[in-house]
């Protein structure tokens, strides 16, 4: 074996992470989630000397949908996987309390929620309701706050809404919610929602405005944005426990501390 093969070898083995996170997002590189991932991934890798590398996957390359990006957390197919309230529905009801309409009233008070008792409260029930596997790390922002839009017409009342067909999650809340108004909920897919306006399958949204800009919505003809400000939107950051709990303390630490710093950039922005 020459020389140079040896000093490879050992620079391999010197610089090798000791840990790898696979963390998944169902979006793309505009949105918040991405920009909360980068952060938590720089933080990361940095504050543990590279003994932790994190590798993002952006889309649907491991997963597509809440429950199955779930369980993939549960089975530790997926590290790290980010969802809203609505996502997470299927497999942990009680979160759709963040769906709730006019609950908060402005970003100061919502991320207050966000650092409160709320969050290790809904982490003791989630890891509970998996079998001790899915721990909630954190909860930052994804979108701002939701707010209805649509390809029709404006929305000035109530009535306005009557037989719009409204994309919604599979989840309970948004859906009774959009049925009140007089709509008709229609669960679609967050990575079918553009060409589902495109082609009618559905006529308005509950999102937010960073989230219509950055999918290019008013390209697939949405159209009219009514700013209520219903819900906000609460970015859920998932971890496989195990994964967790098989790190030292000073790495859990680190990853600790990543979660936050990847919260309040969320926050931020």
């Amino acid at each position: 074996m020459s020389i140079s093969t040896l000093i490879v070898g050992f620079s391999f083995a010197a610089f090798a992470a000791d840990y790898n996170l696979r963390l998944t997002a169902n979006s793309n590189d505009q949105d918040e989630d991405y920009d909360g991932a980068v952060v938590f991934k720089n933080y990361v890798e940095a504050a543990s000397n590279g003994a932790v590398s994190v590798e993002l996957f952006i889309g649907t390359q491991l997963c597509s949908k809440g429950a199955e990006c779930l369980q993939g957390v549960s089975d530790g197919s997926i590290d790290i996987y980010i969802s809203t309230s609505g996502g997470a529905a299927g497999v942990f009801p009680y979160v759709q309390v963040l769906d709730l309409p006019y609950l908060m009233s402005d970003d100061r008070i919502a991320e207050d929620v966000m650092r409160s008792d709320f969050v290790r409260t809904v982490r003791k029930m989630a890891l509970a309701d998996s079998g001790n596997s899915i721990r909630l790390m954190t909860i930052g922002n994804t979108g701002g706050w939701r707010n209805f839009a649509n390809t029709k017409r404006p929305i000035k009342e109530p009535s306005d809404m009557e037989g719009l067909k409204i994309r919604t999650v599979v989840a309970d809340l948004p859906q009774v919610l959009v049925k009140a108004l007089g709509a008709a909920p229609t669960p679609i897919p967050w990575p079918e929602l553009f060409s589902s306006f495109q082609t009618g399958v559905v006529e308005g949204s509950k999102n937010g405005i960073t989230d219509i800009m950055n999918m290019k919505f008013p390209d697939a003809g949405l159209q009219y944005v009514t700013l209520d400000g219903h819900a906000y939107m609460g970015a859920l950051w998932w971890m496989n426990n195990a994964k967790y709990q098989s790190m030292p303390n000073n790495i859990r630490k680190v990853i600790t501390d990543g979660f936050y710093a990847l919260q309040q950039a969320t926050f931020a922005s």
